[in-house]
């Protein structure tokens, strides 16, 4: 306000007075502690201004630029007003040189390592923007799986907040700790010892270590001894990073020497700790999803191999039955021609699951099977079988398809058979019976006379696998049975009572081929 008075009355006069302008000094010294002491009461009237540091790194990088661009100009304007005839030629030349240079500079990733160091050294108080670093560290972790492996990314991550173009990954594999990932450097074959006096002291110091200080002063990293490999085989190395995670040392990285000179001083070592924590979660919880893929492999691969050896069992049993009549029939001419018929199925079925086993595949692909002649093939291998299993096919009863694959859905529905059969006296009964519905649906009823079921065992133990009741059983059939009618969208039930026998009901869609004839594959 006074000093709107001093201006105002000297615009008003054309002059500016002189007792006026004595006293404004004065009256500013009685107002600014007063101003001062409301803007310590009220922070929120403090203004901060700040520049990132890639606002001050390009403003410097444009700035530097247009002052080059200057010294060229003035250079070329007096090579052209000193060099006669060939004033114009050499100031092209200058001003092509200069153009090539700023160019190389510009895309040159070691020039601007330096001007970032320069610049952290000189106007930040901080070398690291912490913000724009953890943003851009996490984004490199998370770079697309489809271009760069985790590892990979996690090495790159690490470079770059030290400006090294990249290095090497060891990570924890069984019983050593071999290479995992590479980052601009030729591939190597380097293992290292879990003992070993460099895991070691990483293991229990958790330092990073600066291999050019260590060379300087060994004594600042007591009880280290470096193997002989990383001299020979990276004479470039420059940084050892650990990688601790939630259950200790999982491995270490390698950096390589830096574009620039590069001090590692408490910052960078503390920005390299924080940041190799996070890679070694990320990797960790890599290694345990390939450990738990690699479990379900072999899970999935025993399951398929007690569903092969169960089915061998069955077969084993047709050949051990064949051997025991042999005894009473071996010079009967029918008889020696249906061994024949039954040893060539068996060899055909034991190749089938063997090949299935070696090339680690459960099912081929689906297609329209026919129920009929798959029900009488059944029927017909255990034909030797007492009781003797029946057949009741429906009056119409020329094609009935399903979607299925054939020689798994014989041997379920064949174990389905034979339980009934073992579970039966000879005196007894198992028939088989084939219904239709007008819901496009078809049921499979097994039924028997033989020893029959609790329903606490159906209830509780009959669908768990390796549950069962017989001496020489494996309890994986009733599981197999359920689990492929499923994925058929179908389902299997039973209704059983002890001493009266057992009902099992399978219900299956019906197909309908895409040519409308039943009998052709689809």
């Amino acid at each position: 306000i006074f000093d709107l008075y001093l201006f105002s009355d000297a615009f008003l006069f054309g002059r500016q007075s002189v007792s006026i302008w004595l006293v404004r000094g004065p009256a500013h010294a009685l107002v600014l502690p007063l101003v001062a002491l409301s803007g310590a009461r009220n922070p929120a009237w403090a203004v901060r201004m700040s520049l990132s540091r890639s606002a001050v790194f390009h403003s410097t990088a444009l700035g530097a630029c247009g002052l080059y661009l200057l010294v060229v100009s003035a250079a070329g304007y007096w090579v052209r007003a000193r060099g006669g005839d060939w004033g114009q030629a050499l100031q092209m030349m200058l001003l092509f040189v200069a153009l090539v240079l700023m160019a190389v500079f510009l895309s040159s990733s070691a020039q601007r390592a330096r001007l970032k160091v320069f610049l952290n050294k000189h106007l930040f108080p901080y070398r690291y923007d912490y913000r724009v670093e953890w943003l851009r560290f996490t984004r490199a972790l998370a770079a697309p799986e489809g271009e760069v492996g985790l590892g990979q990314s996690a090495i790159a991550a690490l470079a770059n907040l030290v400006e090294s173009p990249g290095g090497m990954m060891w990570l924890r594999k069984g019983d050593d700790i071999t290479i995992h990932a590479r980052l601009n450097h030729p591939e190597v074959h380097v293992v290292e010892h879990p003992d070993s006096s460099l895991v070691t002291f990483m293991r229990e110091r958790e330092w990073v270590i600066d291999l050019e200080e260590y060379r300087r002063s060994p004594l600042t990293y007591p009880g280290l001894e470096l193997p002989g490999w990383l001299a020979m085989t990276f004479p470039d190395a420059w940084l050892l990073v650990p990688l601790i995670g939630g259950g200790g040392l999982i491995g270490f990285v390698l950096l390589l020497a830096p574009r620039t000179r590069f001090e590692v001083d408490w910052e960078v070592r503390d920005l390299l700790k924080t940041a190799q924590h996070q890679a070694a979660s990320d990797l960790e919880r890599m290694l345990v999803a390939e450990d738990l893929l690699e479990a379900r492999k072999f899970e999935s691969f025993t399951r398929m191999s007690a569903f092969v050896v169960h089915d061998l069992k069955n077969l084993v049993a047709q050949l051990s039955l064949m051997l025991k009549n042999a005894e009473r029939h071996r010079d009967n001419p029918e008889f020696q021609a249906d061994m024949l018929e039954t040893v060539a199925h068996v060899e055909s079925k034991m190749r089938s699951l063997m090949t299935q086993l070696q090339e680690k595949r459960s099912i081929d692909p689906p297609r329209s099977v026919n129920l009929v002649p798959l029900l009488k093939s059944i029927c017909h291998a255990k034909r030797e079988q007492r009781p003797k299993p029946l057949l009741n096919l429906p009056d119409d009863s020329g094609a009935i398809m399903i979607l299925a694959h054939p020689e798994r859905l014989e041997r379920v529905l064949g174990h389905v058979v034979q339980n009934a059969l073992e579970a039966t006296p000879d005196d007894g009964r198992v028939s088989i019976s084939l219904l239709l519905s007008d819901t496009d649906r078809v049921r499979i009823v097994v039924k028997d006379s033989g020893c029959g079921m609790s329903e606490d065992f159906i209830r509780e133990r009959l669908m768990r696998p390796f549950e069962t009741t017989k001496a020489n059983g494996m309890g994986i059939g009733v599981y197999e049975t359920r689990q492929y009618l499923r994925e058929l969208r179908g389902d299997v039930q039973f209704d059983s009572t002890q001493g009266a026998g057992t009902t099992v009901t399978i219900e299956l869609p019906t197909h309908t081929p895409l040519d409308g004839r039943h009998g052709r594959d689809t």
